[in-house]
């Protein structure tokens, strides 16, 4: 039997067998090269974020003026809504074309993009120099930021999971989130930093003189460095397989083919709506913990710019520390109960933390903030493993692109924006904690829709393992796996299906 000439339809499932070949083996130097490239990319992303969160206070007196009040902050943090609401056009357009030409190149394209776009908000001109003009420029390099980190996260997610083992993909994912929030604690660290040596060097006013740039122009150095590192990464083993000679072209009817917008949406709704719960819930607990916590603690609260600028600092450093752990949990019980922890701690801690908060001490900023972050914890630990793990391979990063950039925008990155709003409009400083449970409670609504995907492989996706004795092992018990169905595996045609050219 010869060849045959074009890439068939999609043959009957019952054909599909798996083999050892065609399992992926994943090498851990390649494995530790894509985890350290996209994790540099995190980093930036929430390094500006840091920086943007922790001077929002100043960036209102820089660029709207000292006498601007109330509506100056809200038109500060509107700068940090408006990156976010442009971020499901980046999405739309980043996400399939990463489906389209390849992970990797769009992850390149969108960390020189948020590099840039940092470092130019360092020499923006001030109100002082060019009046209420001055946040017009600042909007729109938001706005880039935004577009660009409408891939980023999507990218990255499906980046990582699809890199790594079965078995461990929790764990592996996990360091995304690493990164994120050191990048946070990072540009936290950098604003106090800068802020205590320029108010040594000139003054109680050399932030707002000059000093608030120094975190901004940070990201010329670290972009250089995330940047080279973005060049070294490999294409993922999961897409090239689905993208290699002799798997079947699935017809356009197919949920597992490769879809656009329209596609994506028709086939998988239920499964975009799972997500923008889940992210919902997520990047509200998440974001008031980050970026708008300081904020909070300035105006609220009434502790010091350097105070707000620190006390979350060691908080992040360590949740950081213990995000592979939550990983590795869920790799051994599953990302629904690991999920179901985060939504119960959020409703059972939020108002309590709050109210210890307005205590004002160090230690009870400290304390609450703990509370805080450990069901931020639960929830940013297994995102990179579970989000992604909706969709299927061909449409993942476009799909991840819609329902995450859809839920960050609408819900996530407006939450300083809404949580300051509402206590303007009521006067009770607890509205932040009822805004954070209620997207809980609709993310365990969600969950209890949600499919496990531990120890699965991924959908559209061949089984991921890190020998070949578990290669040879799959091959053997595939029949009587619960965990695997070649169904819905881009295996080739083999016997069954096909013909003579």
């Amino acid at each position: 039997m010869s060849r045959i000439s074009e890439r068939p339809a999609r043959p009957p499932r019952t054909t599909r067998r798996l083999t050892a070949d065609d399992v992926l083996i994943v090498q851990p130097k390649n494995l530790r090269t894509a985890i350290s490239g996209t994790v540099v990319g995190n980093f930036m992303e929430w390094f500006d974020f840091g920086i943007y969160g922790y001077l929002a206070v100043t960036l209102t007196t820089v660029f709207i003026g000292a006498d601007a009040g109330p509506v100056g902050l809200l038109l500060t943090l509107l700068g940090f809504a408006i990156s976010f609401l442009v971020r499901p056009i980046g999405g739309l357009i980043l996400g399939p074309l990463g489906d389209r030409i390849g992970r990797q190149r769009v992850l390149f394209l969108t960390m020189a993009m948020m590099a840039a776009a940092t470092a130019l908000i360092g020499l923006l001109p001030t109100s002082a120099a060019i009046g209420v003009w001055a946040i017009v420029p600042l909007y729109v390099l938001k706005m880039v930021q935004g577009f660009s980190t409408g891939g980023e996260y999507a990218g990255a997610t499906t980046y990582v999971s699809e890199f790594s083992p079965d078995s461990k993909r929790g764990f592996w994912s996990s360091f995304l989130d690493v990164g994120s929030y050191i990048g946070f604690a990072a540009g936290a660290t950098a604003v106090a930093l800068t802020t205590w040596i320029t108010q040594a060097v000139s003054g109680s006013g050399a932030m707002v003189d000059y000093g608030w740039r120094i975190p901004f122009l940070l990201a010329i150095p670290l972009g250089i460095v995330a940047i080279w590192f973005r060049m070294r990464i490999p294409e993922t083993p999961a897409y090239e397989a689905e993208q290699r000679e002799g798997v079947p072209e699935l017809p356009q009817t197919d949920p597992l083919a490769r879809h656009g917008i329209i596609g994506i949406i028709k086939y998988h709704w239920r499964e975009i709506l799972i997500g923008i719960a889940l992210v919902s819930a997520t990047n509200t607990a998440g974001y008031a913990l980050t970026s708008y916590m300081p904020t909070y603690l300035e105006t609220e609260v009434g502790v010091s710019n350097l105070m707000a600028a620190i006390a979350t600092v060691p908080v992040l450093v360590v949740m950081s520390a213990c995000l592979p752990f939550i990983g590795r949990l869920s790799d051994r019980i599953g990302r629904k109960p690991v999920y179901a922890i985060a939504v119960i701690s959020t409703i059972v801690l939020m108002i309590p933390a709050f109210a210890i908060m307005q205590i004002g001490t160090e230690w009870a900023v400290m304390v609450a903030l703990v509370m805080v972050a450990v069901p931020v914890a639960f929830y940013v630990a297994i995102s990179a493993s579970a989000l992604p793990a909706l969709f299927p391979t061909a449409s993942r990063f476009g799909a991840m692109a819609i329902a995450y950039n859809v839920a960050v925008s609408l819900f996530g990155g407006t939450t300083p924006l809404f949580s300051q709003w509402l206590i303007d409009l009521t006067g009770n400083t607890f509205m932040p904690a009822f805004y954070i449970m209620f997207f809980a409670a609709i993310a365990g609504i969600a969950l209890l829709s949600m499919k496990e995907t531990a120890k699965r492989p991924l959908l559209g996706s061949v089984p991921s393992v890190e020998t070949r004795a578990e290669a040879q092992e799959l091959e053997q018990t595939q029949d009587e796996n619960p965990f695997v169905d070649t169904s819905t595996m881009p295996l080739p045609i083999v016997g069954a299906g096909a013909s003579s050219s």
